[in-house]
């Protein structure tokens, strides 16, 4: 049987503000990116349906880790954040900072695609995985800047179009259907 892991994103729940967030209540996409894994998943249950193949989509959320780079348009909050503390400047928080984040070390990530990988599972699935935790993105903001010794406070500025408010993910699922949970904290 031919399988397939492939990546999805914690932000197939969209304009869902239920937490934790669960399989099988999504929300409406709020940008193209969420849109795009969506459709994703759905091809997948396509495919696995007329092909009688395996798909395993796994819904990362906020991944974390050593040699981020901070530059870029798409570039995680915590290598910016480390950035900005490390120049002396202020971190820039889009919105009021009290949207909410489950930072997921890669290390969980990356086991999480090898035991996806092995697991037997049918059809096509997509589980979360994340650790299952909340953190504001200003509280998030004011750890790094401690741990730093920087005196900068952050700046905040407009929210983005199409930012999920709250996430924390519920990965029941994914301990059951592939034996996975977090264990960096």
């Amino acid at each position: 049987m031919k399988r397939v892991v492939y990546a999805s994103s914690s932000s197939v729940y969209g304009d869902n503000e239920s937490l934790p967030k669960r399989e099988g209540q999504e929300g409406q996409p709020m940008s193209p990116y969420a849109l795009s894994k969506v459709m994703n998943e759905a091809l997948a249950r396509v495919y696995a349906r007329c092909f009688g193949m395996q798909f395993v989509g796994l819904r990362y959320f906020n991944v974390y880790g050593r040699r981020q780079d901070p530059n870029g348009p798409y570039a995680a909050v915590i290598p910016r954040f480390f950035a900005a503390a490390a120049a002396g400047e202020a971190p820039i928080i889009f919105g009021d900072g009290q949207q909410s984040r489950d930072f997921t070390h890669v290390s969980d990530v990356t086991r999480a695609n090898l035991l996806a990988g092995l697991a037997a599972t049918e059809g096509a699935i997509a589980l979360n995985i994340g650790a299952g935790s909340t953190t504001t993105v200003l509280e998030l903001a004011e750890t790094i800047l401690a741990t730093m010794g920087s005196k900068a406070k952050p700046t905040f500025t407009e929210a983005r179009a199409g930012d999920v408010r709250y996430s924390r993910a519920d990965a029941s699922l994914a301990r059951g259907a592939i034996n996975w949970e977090a264990t960096v904290a």
